[in-house]
């Protein structure tokens, strides 16, 4: 990626005592990571995790470092909807605003040629990564108005390449697990652009966080796959600690218009966070209202089979 760009540090965070977060992905990798410097600056935590066990140790492991820590493991699978509706009503009935919220869980099947579809029908990256995170968005809408809140978008280096088609959400042409990622992490870049143009109350800044190999997201890196680019990535790829500045500046510091807040060093693999000109596939103002209706669409019940010629 190319273009301007502006150093974007990232400080200590600030007193966020009197705040409420919710990081998705937060059970391990960078989502702990930003969860935990959240905690340590005083927010209250919210992490929506599928396994709740594996939420228990996470938040414990936080703890370590802050015993005093509020955080609150809710239920979330991204992979059913009826899941995401039940935490956004969940989220909804208890009334309180949320402040701060990271769209950050994501899936990767590198290594697996096969194609995968969720119980609600949709191709399983697609929605993880994308959609079960707008139904939730659009589904706590108002405790997000009414906190005012500060959003950052996890988005990927896969979204420079790729290439998004509303019309086969689930994948049934020309299916790759990495055509699919990009496709599902350009989707949900486009959901948060068209967010913080619709919702002028929030501020929502785009971020991707690098590569990081050692996480759960990418078994083809973390077991070695061959060739030139994950030898690269195995060897630039940065910690997860490390992998959560960008989002964290872009959730205090909400990037200039068309910016994006990524890692600094060779091929924005990792380092400081800065600003950088996001994807120029993130510029299409079209698809970007195409990616919320569609979403809209789903989250008010409609089904696969309604959305596009293939299906």
């Amino acid at each position: 990626m190319t273009g301007l760009r502006r150093e974007h540090r990232t400080a200590r965070l600030p007193d966020l005592s009197s705040t409420r977060a919710l990081v998705t992905g937060a059970s391990g990798g960078i989502g702990l990571e930003i969860a935990r410097a959240l905690a340590r600056a005083g927010a209250e935590v919210v992490m929506p995790v599928r396994d709740r066990e594996r939420g228990a140790r996470a938040a414990a492991d936080i703890r370590v470092g802050a015993p005093s820590a509020r955080i609150e493991c809710m239920r979330l699978d991204l992979a059913r909807l009826d899941s995401v509706r039940a935490l956004a009503a969940g989220l909804r009935d208890d009334g309180r605003p949320i402040d701060l919220l990271v769209l950050n869980a994501g899936i990767v099947l590198l290594g697996d040629r096969f194609r995968h579809v969720s119980v609600d029908g949709y191709e399983l990256h697609f929605q993880t990564n994308f959609l079960g995170h707008a139904v939730l968005v659009l589904g706590i809408l108002p405790l997000l108005l009414a906190g005012r809140a500060r959003v950052a978008v996890q988005t990927s280096l896969a979204v420079a390449n790729a290439r998004l088609d509303l019309h086969d959400p689930l994948e049934l042409d020309r299916y790759t697990p990495l055509r699919a990622y990009g496709a599902s992490k350009l989707a949900l870049g486009l959901f948060g652009v068209e967010l913080g143009r619709r919702a002028d109350a929030l501020r929502v800044g785009l971020c991707h966080p690098g590569i990081v190999p050692d996480t759960g997201i990418a078994p083809g890196l973390r077991g070695g796959s061959p060739g030139p680019g994950a030898r690269i990535s195995r060897r630039l790829g940065g910690t997860p600690a490390e992998a959560a500045r960008p989002a964290l500046s872009a959730l205090m510091t909400t990037p200039d218009p068309g910016m994006l807040v990524a890692p600094s060093g060779p091929f924005r693999l990792s380092g400081p966070p800065t600003q950088v000109r996001r994807f120029r596939r993130l510029d299409d103002t079209a698809a970007a209202a195409a990616v919320w209706n569609l979403a809209d669409r789903v989250a008010a019940g409609e089904t696969p089979r309604r959305l596009g010629r293939r299906t």
